[in-house]
């Protein structure tokens, strides 16, 4: 297993060892002693997964604290940009994103510490997502900021006029209005 730094260090990318042969293949997507390791200490507690259509949006998502939540992201079929957007107020990277392409070809994971917002688009005709999460979901915890927030500019890899969004994420507020309670240097 390899981690690789982003733009943003608190972001990382994931890639396991993959082991293939004329059966197929296999490759271990979560080892708590070997993320740990790693230096990647977080227990998690609730697996989700998600279908969704080409040009679906889902995003930006997060939970307020003490209910933050860190992502371990892996598509099993199909093909995500997976975009994860620093909200730590008095951060340096405050506002910046990290866009990766994760499928089920590349096998890669993106780890989203808590005090980032999630979101992805799909760019095959379906993909199937799986997270892990550190927390459990906390539905009056639950936050977002709009996928198309001109402050933060995320290039989205599709036009926008073809994206399905739900009628939730199409009114989630600008970054400079949402509720946000993270703070760069405290640990959640």
């Amino acid at each position: 297993m390899v981690i690789e730094e982003t733009k943003i260090p608190e972001i990382k990318i994931i890639k396991p060892k993959v082991f293939t042969d004329n059966r197929g293949y296999f490759f271990e997507s979560y080892n708590q002693k070997t993320f740990h390791a790693l230096g990647i200490e977080n227990n998690f507690i609730q697996d989700n997964e998600s279908f969704s259509k080409k040009g679906v949006i889902r995003g930006l998502h997060y939970q307020l604290s003490p209910y933050a939540q860190s992502k371990l992201v892996r598509v099993v079929k199909g093909k995500i940009f997976d975009v994860a957007v620093d909200i730590r107020k008095n951060s340096p990277t405050f506002g910046q994103w990290v866009g990766v392409e994760l499928s089920d070809e590349n096998k890669h994971q993106l780890l989203i510490p808590k005090g980032f917002a999630h979101g992805f688009v799909t760019l095959s005709e379906y993909a199937i997502v799986n997270y892990k999460c550190d927390e459990l979901y906390n539905p009056e915890a639950d936050r977002g900021i709009r996928f198309n927030d001109p402050q933060i500019g995320i290039d989205w890899l599709i036009g926008l006029d073809e994206a399905i969004v739900s009628a939730k994420d199409n009114v989630h507020p600008y970054l400079k209005d949402a509720e946000i309670n993270f703070d760069f240097g405290t640990t959640y």
